[in-house]
């Protein structure tokens, strides 16, 4: 398994921005496909976005699209998600995760066992 530390969440107003941050620890990010899931209360954990190894391809959920934008700096071994307009439903727990095979929007969370702590973002309206 891989070491994922999460932070940058917090309490952000409707409309609002907010930059979560993943670094890996004691790996080498760049053999790593990354990923970003959230969980909201009482909901099943679901898929955000990711990034390919070498930033080429990004794929986003629907409900983000256009408002989240996902990068990596494997320099310094660590993922982003710049969350722009957030919205009252965005409230939820963001988990970083890192796989060496692809991750999709279709990607299982059963598939994957690498998992940060989760930093929570909160949305007021």
């Amino acid at each position: 398994q891989v070491r994922l530390v999460e932070s940058g969440g917090g309490l952000v107003q409707t409309g609002g921005s907010l930059r979560l941050s993943c670094i890996v620890r004691d790996e080498i990010i760049s053999e790593f496909f990354m990923g970003w899931f959230r969980q909201a209360p009482g909901q099943e954990r679901e898929f955000v976005a990711s990034i390919s190894k070498s930033s080429a391809m990004k794929y986003y959920s629907d409900s983000v699209k256009g408002r989240f934008t996902i990068s990596r700096d494997n320099a310094e071994n660590t993922v982003f998600l710049q969350m722009n307009n957030v919205q009252p439903e965005d409230t939820a727990i963001y988990y970083c995760t890192a796989s060496r095979k692809y991750i999709t929007p279709g990607t299982a969370v059963t598939d994957l066992s690498s998992w940060g702590q989760g930093t929570q973002v909160t949305v007021s309206s």
